[in-house]
């Protein structure tokens, strides 16, 4: 299964996303489709060929074009943004240019009826140049209206069209038969025009905002570099990134972007990861360290193997996390969505009503009145707004969020952690710093330090876990050998076992050693008293016999207890699970402020608790870093994984955080809570400009003003509610933690 993004220049407003969506999703082999109305884009998951698919567009009404890299999307999108821009700029002018002279003319001279032959072949000539403004400068929204109707389906193009359409129509039925409307002699080809232009205007001014708020995907993609410097046959060659393989030896200079993914294997540097980390300093990188591509390096020089390139990269996997986020919808949004598919034909019916209300009791002259309301009806209600309101906010919001080091999978999870309740967090790598090391050693009779070490180590070299590296890295500084281990089993949430020279070594909980029915007796009063210091002591058995203890600590992370307090202060409830022991897991809470701890858990105990959390009620999100996190992090509302974790936690959670920062949590929810208000606001205001603009337009004020909505007004509106919203999104850019 593949997915492929296309551009869509002609998906305009809501209902065209539905019809798309309903037009791909049909092809045999889709999985699944997603638009993104602020950049104009589909993403198409499934097996389907390209050519089928754009295929299926064109039978829908719409023009397509495949998206071959992001690089190659983030330059078409430019370049096709850029024309768009210019293109509507250009008609803006040209149909205001004659509105507005038209306007001046009627507010100087007041002759804007035809009452005699040469006011006839005057506003002839006139209807003629609105005619070719309405071609030239509004073909577009006739050409997209006529394709809805040819496809049996009305959108905002449609309600443009009919409202500018019906008042040239009028106009020149006055102008070429007058004497058919002897009560009402008016025109209104300056209506029509401006209409156009004042249209064309506002989505000249959403597209310069769309473009702020793609920003920060911009900025991911402009951190791809073009070449990069391979070592080979030990001559540097300066090679296009697409030629990089893994396994290459890339040099890196002072003051370059890193290429791709890779291990130092020579020299040393700091280098700047903020722009993926959102981590403000310099991280120095010297031998064994990895390297991600995007990230800039210091003043020193560095030699690297190349691990991983292409889409594989960290960077690239970002891109592709945030494209997908800003592609796919928020539960909130399919309010919206419901209500665009029957927007647009009940704004029809309703300025259908309407003219038919005043054209039989309302003042003469009745049809132009009845002619005036139906069109400001229409132009007023179109829904782009509507359309814009969620995926403009959530395009921002993602955006903004990966800046922060928060990568968001999908726009469901950014709307569920603004309604989190309880967050519940993992001890090691999570609160703590996930680099224990080894703190005390505790052998029985006839056993020494270096013995208990020597065996502890030589199981745990199999291990991948933290605990277990520590113990090595303690091992190997001593300048101890490591036996080899046989059939070695790791028993999680417990410990390990393996046999070192055919002697079964058990190494783990007290948990673990009732299991093997092994006596901890001798040492749980020690174990204790080292659990008390927030330390975790491993028992060390061989044999089934006890032999000794060995004790790691995690520190905990400067800024735990700070973060953890800034949740509460967002009246969200946490809570610990870890596979560690009681007084060691309890010691750690009491240390970052967290009041409910449950020790002890194995990665089902951990999913189990997150079910009955939700089961009472509570939202909950699920904070861990390990592949015993993976089940509880999947089963949570919630799952965020810390990213320098590993790629199982990742891909089993619906936000990754870079930075090894509990901070990072609480500014997924800040955010969260901002864009949600964001989109609150923006349907808000969409809705009621349509629940006050449409009965406005009706002419409900008339018999209280006298006054009826100038269609040009009405135009100017719609316009402007299009730009607010999208600017109201805009305001996310400005967003910063409370912290």
């Amino acid at each position: 299964m593949t997915a492929v993004r296309i551009a869509i220049p002609g998906m305009t407003c809501a209902g065209c996303v539905s019809r798309i969506e309903k037009a791909l999703a049909g092809v045999p082999g889709i999985h699944s489709v997603a638009a993104n109305l602020a950049e104009r884009q589909m993403t198409v998951v499934g097996h389907a060929s390209i050519d089928l698919l754009l295929a299926s567009l064109v039978k829908a009404g719409y023009q397509g074009e495949l998206v071959d890299s992001e690089q190659e999307g983030r330059l078409h999108r430019a370049a096709e943004e850029q024309r768009q821009y210019r293109y509507l700029l250009k008609h803006m002018v040209i149909a205001l240019g004659l509105g507005v002279s038209l306007m001046i003319w009627g507010v100087v001279t007041g002759e804007m009826e035809v009452n005699n032959s040469a006011q006839q072949w005057g506003w002839g000539f006139i209807g003629v140049l609105t005619f070719l403004v309405l071609r030239f400068s509004g073909g577009h929204f006739f050409q997209r209206a006529w394709q809805a109707l040819k496809h049996r389906t009305v959108t905002m193009d449609s309600l443009v069209a009919l409202g500018t359409g019906t008042a040239w129509f009028y106009s020149m039925q006055v102008v070429l038969f007058p004497e058919w409307l002897p009560a009402a002699h008016h025109v209104y080809f300056e209506a029509s025009a401006m209409i156009i232009g004042m249209i064309n205007l506002g989505q000249a001014l959403e597209i310069r905002a769309r473009g702020r708020a793609s920003a920060a995907i911009q900025r991911l993609l402009g951190l791809q570099i073009k070449t990069a410097r391979v070592v080979r046959d030990g001559e540097a060659l300066d090679i296009p990134i697409e030629q990089v393989r893994v396994g290459d030896m890339v040099r890196v200079r002072p003051g370059e972007a890193i290429a791709v993914d890779g291990v130092v294997i020579d020299g040393s540097s700091r280098v700047n990861e903020s722009m993926l980390t959102g981590e403000p300093l310099p991280t120095v990188k010297t031998l064994g360290d990895t390297v991600s591509a995007g990230t800039m390096n210091g003043n020193g020089s560095i030699l690297f193997r190349a691990k991983r390139v292409g889409r594989d990269t960290a960077l690239a996997r970002i891109i592709a996390m945030v494209r997908h986020a800003q592609s796919t919808k928020m539960p909130i949004a399919r309010l919206a969505d419901r209500i665009s598919l029957i927007f647009v034909p009940v704004v029809m019916l309703i300025a259908l009503m309407a003219a038919m209300v005043w054209y039989f009791v309302g003042p003469a002259p009745a049809i132009a009145h009845a002619l005036m309301v139906a069109v400001t009806v229409l132009i007023i209600s179109c829904p782009c707004a509507l359309g814009l309101a969620t995926p403009m906010s959530v395009m921002v919001a993602v955006g903004k969020a990966a800046e922060y080091g928060i990568l968001v999978r999908n726009g469901e999870a950014l709307q569920t952690a603004s309604h989190l309740t309880t967050v519940v967090l993992d001890k090691t790598g999570t609160i703590t710093e996930g680099r224990p090391t080894v703190t005390a050693i505790v052998p029985l009779a006839g056993f020494t330090d270096m013995q208990v070490l020597s065996m502890a180590a030589g199981l745990e070299q199999a291990s991948e876990h933290p605990l277990a590296e520590a113990i090595v890295t303690a091992a190997k500084e001593k300048g101890l050998r490591l036996l080899p281990c046989e059939q070695f089993e790791s028993i999680t949430g417990l410990g390990v076992k393996g046999i070192l020279e055919n002697r079964l070594i058990v190494l783990g909980n007290a948990r673990l050693m009732y299991e093997y029915g092994i006596d901890v007796t001798a040492l749980a009063a020690t174990a204790t008293c080292l659990a008390k210091r927030a330390q975790t002591p491993m028992y060390l058995s061989v044999d089934n016999q006890m032999v000794g203890l060995i004790s790691v600590a995690d520190p905990i992370r400067e800024d735990s207890a700070a973060a953890i307090e800034r949740l509460h202060a967002l009246g969200v409830k946490v809570m610990m699970l870890t596979g560690d022991n009681a007084v060691t897991a309890e010691a750690v809470a009491y240390q970052v402020g967290i009041n409910v701890v449950h020790a002890g858990m194995r990665p089902e105990d951990k999913e189990a608790t997150i079910r009955r959390l939700q089961a009472q009620g509570e939202v909950t999100a699920m904070i861990g870093d390990g592949i015993n996190d993976a089940p509880a992090l999947a089963r949570a509302d919630v799952g965020l994984a810390i990213g320098t974790g590993t790629d199982v936690a990742i891909d089993a959670a619906d936000i990754t955080l870079m930075r090894s920062s509990l901070h990072s949590v609480v500014d997924a929810v800040e955010l969260s809570r901002a864009t949600l208000r964001n989109i609150k606001q923006n349907l808000f205001g969409a809705f009621v400009y349509n629940a006050l603009g449409i009965p406005i337009a009706a002419g409900v004020l008339y018999p209280l003003t006298g006054l009826l909505l100038n269609p040009v007004v009405a135009g100017a509106a719609m316009a402007l509610s299009s730009v607010t919203v999208v600017s109201n999104a805009n305001r996310l850019r400005l967003f910063r933690p409370k912290s």
